[in-house]
């Protein structure tokens, strides 16, 4: 990878941050600098939107290959997105003028170009049958290029991506692998994905997330059981001393699901004789925006309130009369919670910076707040370098997994 180090505009991210937040964003990387010293892992729970848009999944990418990271959980529409390359540009352009049925068009009528080479295509025609006779209507039709989440809405790569989809699930069912584990074999290596399976490192997509992503969506949750996924997560997760949680929704059925004991519903597994793990004497980091979150943990820490509610059966949202999301409750009760309020595109170079300074380790990534100048060239960076997946790669993969079988 190449992106350069601007520890100014860092620098600059860090000051930016409220008193609190840089408090709290120094002991997170002090938790994870010192549970890497000791040969400890770190798991990640990404959620996608901002996490592709502002390089953070490229930049944990990073954080895995330097061994950093040791464990990822995300959205089947980040697997989606970074099977098409993380972010590519597009052509959008009005459906009418192409001569396509507007009743099934998105909303504003729009029809996205992934934007490619004719030299591009010729290789993508060798995989698929495209249609030439739209794709010459996209030089002159009228629109306005954008840099967003690859291999999406556009065509022809959004629909390249739906079909290997289903090569995958097929793939997956003679092997009984995940997913992304068998997409990972063909990823560009600068994406989670693909640096994962390159480093042995797992990455998963939680039960929660398994909705998005179209057909990839589907064929995740497809490719291995729910039991099967759930042990899968609980296994990763039960080995990590720290978690970061980077703007992600519903991550209290992630963190706490049915194997865990400490906030969870693992009483009854463990009851039964299955395994478990605990949160107990874990490090929870959660990267956010809603101050809620924190206000949560402040309730928690003055006067018990949350742990109160609980134990009298009441309502959290009443009782604490501020809008209280899932996640809040396992996390605000949790002893070793840190919340980090502020934009990821900030925290994010801030405290990967941080960790790898203190463990003598130099980065070849960084990403930046996407409104910034470095920022906007780290995106166009990702689009021209970061490259959809490779079929032929993955297939002979696939061909050599079988043979160390035979």
């Amino acid at each position: 990878m190449t992106a350069r180090i601007n520890r100014e505009l860092i620098e600059k991210f860090r000051s930016e941050l409220d008193e609190r937040s840089q408090q709290t964003l120094a002991a997170a990387a002090d938790a994870v600098i010192a549970a890497k010293k000791r040969g400890g892992k770190i798991a990640v729970v990404t959620g996608s939107g901002p996490n592709l848009h502002e390089g953070v999944t490229t930049l944990i990418a990073e954080l895995i290959e330097k061994g950093i990271v040791d464990g990822v959980t995300t959205s089947s529409a980040v697997i989606n997105h970074e099977m098409g390359g993380a972010l590519d540009r597009v052509k959008m352009c009005g459906a009418a003028q192409l001569g396509l049925d507007e009743r099934f068009m998105p909303r504003g009528n729009v029809f996205e170009f992934t934007d490619m080479t004719d030299a591009e295509l010729d290789d993508l025609a060798e995989e698929m049958l495209l249609d030439r006779a739209l794709l010459a209507k996209r030089h002159e039709a009228e629109g306005h290029f954008v840099i967003k989440a690859a291999a999406n809405m556009a065509y022809p790569m959004g629909l390249r991506t739906e079909k290997l989809a289903e090569e995958i699930l097929s793939i997956c069912r003679q092997t009984g692998l995940p997913f992304e584990a068998v997409a990972g074999w063909g990823c560009d290596r600068r994406t989670m994905l693909g640096a994962g399976s390159a480093k042995g490192v797992p990455v998963l997509v939680t039960i929660p997330q398994l909705v998005g992503g179209g057909h990839v969506g589907m064929a995740v949750g497809d490719s291995i059981p729910i039991a099967e996924r759930s042990r899968r997560l609980s296994a990763m997760l039960g080995a990590s001393d720290v978690i970061i949680e980077s703007a992600v929704a519903l991550t209290q059925e992630i963190h706490d699901g049915p194997f865990e004991t400490y906030t969870g519903h693992g009483i009854w597994s463990w009851w039964q004789g299955q395994p478990v793990y605990s949160l107990r004497d874990k490090t929870l980091i959660r990267f956010d925006l809603d101050e809620n979150l924190r206000r949560a943990q402040d309730l928690q820490k003055q006067s018990a309130m949350i742990q109160e509610a609980i134990n009298k059966g009441l309502p959290k949202t009443k009782i604490s009369k501020i809008p209280f999301r899932m996640e809040m409750s396992a996390f605000a009760r949790h002893e070793g919670s840190l919340p980090v309020i502020g934009d990821i595109g900030m925290i994010w170079p801030v405290f990967a910076l941080t960790i790898a300074e203190a463990l003598g380790i130099e980065l070849d990534f960084m990403s930046y707040k996407q409104e910034t100048d470095d920022g906007r060239a780290m995106r166009e960076w990702i689009v021209k370098n970061v490259r959809p997946l490779d079929r032929a790669k993955m297939l002979a993969a696939f061909r050599k997994w079988q043979e160390a079988r035979r």
